[in-house]
């Protein structure tokens, strides 16, 4: 069987859609990707440390999606995440000690510290959870979009997944109710491109993946998922035409998760050059010199809110 090698990194794409939006948006989208950073990275260590029970999926690398895409939505509206959703949570506006307090097992914590890492939920937020279910989350935002839909409330949802569950039948059923009832539901895919420990083109047919929207005449995109200004740009196009009863979005982001699977995953699986490639463009990094590049601020400027992300996560 020829192996297939999982996605390289996008090359000689612009910086970002031309203009891109107001700079107060990009501040905030990278206060929240260093925030989120920030706060696996103390993750990581602690678990490295022996002080964080079970299994811990960190989303370091991914930032841009979680950050581009809920830059776009309300407090009213609604996310499912998955077992690498921390960084969801955050950008969403969860509370750091209650996720850190779940996530150690603590009572403060959104589960009284009994569901871990995979099971945070957070109503006020709107975010009907992280998952260890793969797909688990997807019908979900159908379900929350549904009820807007019935209720006559103008909220949307957001079902986020990985690679992983492209070939999951409840993404395949969910997907087609959300084209017939034309619910305001956008359904994100992360693709780092390894479900687990296996590169997902060995496993996945039909290229692109994209081709899963054409299925049900559902608009679709694929785009940088490691551009956070690119990934904004997609995200408000799908938001705006659920809002405005245009149905379902699918939008799928290539992007690169820095850890293994789980943390002490020893990722001997992934190829050295490719992930050395993949961390180039870091989306912290990319977003920082877009940021100078139109002016929006300066070095002293972002290296204060890196500062105070620091402050934020060691409190």
């Amino acid at each position: 069987m020829n192996r297939k090698k999982a996605p390289k990194p996008p090359a000689g794409q612009p910086a970002g859609p031309p203009g891109g939006p107001p700079g107060e948006t990009c501040l905030d989208l990278y206060r929240t990707m260093v925030l989120i950073r920030t706060f696996e990275e103390q993750v990581r260590s602690l678990h490295m440390g022996g002080l964080a029970p079970g299994l811990v999926h960190l989303y370091s690398g991914q930032e841009a999606v979680a950050a581009g895409v809920c830059a776009n939505l309300r407090p009213d509206d609604w996310i499912a995440s998955h077992h690498r959703g921390h960084g969801h949570c955050i950008a969403k506006g969860a509370a750091l000690d209650r996720v850190l307090a779940e996530i150690m097992g603590r009572r403060p914590g959104y589960g009284l510290g009994r569901g871990g890492s995979m099971h945070i939920l957070d109503p006020k937020t709107r975010n009907l959870g992280t998952t260890g279910i793969v797909g688990g989350g997807i019908a979900l935002a159908a379900g929350a979009a549904l009820t807007a839909r019935r209720q006559g409330r103008a909220d949307i949802a957001v079902g986020f997944f990985g690679d992983g569950a492209l070939n999951q039948g409840v993404l395949f059923e969910t997907m087609n109710l959300s084209a017939v009832w034309a619910l305001p539901v956008i359904f994100v895919c992360e693709n780092n491109g390894y479900g687990e420990f296996t590169e997902t083109s060995t496993v996945t047919a039909g290229h692109p993946y994209t081709k899963r929207a054409e299925a049900f005449d559902m608009p679709f995109r694929r785009a940088d998922g490691m551009d956070a200004l690119v990934v904004h740009e997609a995200m408000a196009e799908a938001a705006d035409r659920a809002r405005s009863g245009g149905g379902p979005s699918f939008l799928l982001f290539d992007t690169h998760r820095y850890s293994g699977h789980h943390v002490g995953d020893k990722n001997d699986y992934r190829d050295a050059a490719e992930d050395e490639a993949w961390r180039a463009r870091d989306p912290i990094v990319a977003l920082a010199a877009q940021i100078q590049g139109a002016g929006h601020a300066g070095a002293q400027e972002l290296a204060a809110m890196d500062a105070d992300a620091r402050a934020r996560v060691a409190e």
